[in-house]
């Protein structure tokens, strides 16, 4: 075969070879965010419970813990181990469960709502929250048989009922949740206010005051898991609606469109995250911004997908919260900051600039 022929004879083509398919960019930065944010949130309640008076290393936070949890022999002293066991590690994990909760109370409500500005409070369960805590401590409603956050949590379910009933019976509307929202957290603040004032005595509105600005102080075991438990089942639901969510960005419409039954998700999504607030508020009291600001930082980190946007702000909310605490707790040592106080201070320069970015013309 001469060189012209050869050129001429058509060619044999290499087999086709599969080519291995390349883990996608997102994905993989989805699970370095919640792997890193889960290593820093454990890291962060180690170093949190060390940090008071008591000196207390690392070592001996997990010495504490491993005891407690069977698995080894602790060495410390009962008073130091009472100090990790019983009041610094409850309070920590605390925080960072009413952290993530709030976090994903405002991720859930600023896109259920398409409101950049929408909270945990919005339905005005923190003012309910506020009027049952009142009621019980103030007025001794109860006999003595009902506590504070009992009171708290029946509080902040009355007055979601009442936003839920006075949205429906005006048309069920995005705007007239926010609205009834508005009216309820202003009718139950003013019973607050009215209740504290007329039959408080000092010290009773000190303490009903410190409550109302959110204080993790004097909790319990029992608040943690009650909380946990609470936390996990509506984190659950809320992951098992995150592509709902994902169509809800594009309005109500077309999420129907989509074949999405807007009327029950949003009565479904309205009642979990208001019985996540109501449980929180119930135990730590009202602590503001983290539920607004958190869900923005969040998605300039995953983007508006809510698969990788609630884990993720779950647990930027925790970490959040616990250093808060801390910083609570001991930036007035022997005196204590309420957390709310700390965390207005730390969201209004955010909260404005969330404003400015919202507010600018297009």
């Amino acid at each position: 075969m001469t060189a012209a022929d050869r050129l001429a004879a058509p060619r044999e083509e290499a087999p086709e070879t599969a080519v291995p398919a390349r883990p996608r960019p997102r994905r993989l930065r989805g699970g370095l965010l919640w792997t890193g944010g889960l290593l820093l949130l454990v890291l962060s309640v180690a170093v949190a419970v060390t940090i008071g008076p008591a000196r207390i290393s690392v070592v001996d936070v997990w010495s504490a813990v491993a005891a407690h949890l069977g698995i080894g022999d602790t060495r410390l002293s009962p008073v130091r181990d009472g100090i990790i066991w019983n009041l610094r590690m409850p309070r920590t994990l605390l925080a960072a469960v009413c952290g993530a909760g709030l976090a994903v109370c405002g991720t859930v409500m600023q896109s259920l709502l398409r409101n950049p500005l929408a909270d945990p409070f919005v339905l005005g369960v923190s003012s309910g929250a506020s009027t049952g805590a009142v009621l019980v401590v103030v007025l001794g409603v109860g006999g003595g048989a009902v506590s504070l956050p009992a009171g708290a949590f029946a509080g902040a379910l009355c007055s979601f009922a009442l936003v839920m009933l006075l949205s429906h019976t005006l048309g069920g509307s995005t705007d007239r949740v926010v609205l009834s929202g508005v009216a309820a957290m202003q009718l139950f603040s003013a019973l607050t206010s009215f209740v504290v004032m007329t039959a408080a005595d000092a010290e009773q509105t000190r303490g009903v005051l410190f409550w109302l600005l959110g204080s993790l102080g004097g909790v319990g075991w029992t608040d943690v898991w009650i909380c946990s438990a609470v936390l996990a089942g509506s984190l659950l639901v809320c992951l098992g609606h995150a592509r709902t969510l994902d169509a809800f960005a594009f309005g109500q419409d077309a999420a129907a469109a989509l074949g999405v039954n807007v009327a029950r998700v949003r009565t479904v999504l309205l009642c979990t995250t208001a019985l996540l607030t109501a449980a929180l508020v119930s135990s730590a009291g009202a602590i503001g911004f983290v539920g607004l600001v958190l869900p923005h930082a969040a998605r300039a980190l995953t983007g508006s997908g809510h698969r990788r946007l609630l884990p993720v702000t779950a647990l930027a909310g925790a970490v959040f919260l616990v250093w808060v605490d801390t910083l609570a707790r001991t930036v007035l040592d022997p005196q204590e900051v309420p957390v709310g106080v700390v965390t207005a201070l730390i969201g209004v320069p955010a909260f404005i600039a969330v404003l400015y970015r919202t507010g600018r013309p297009a």
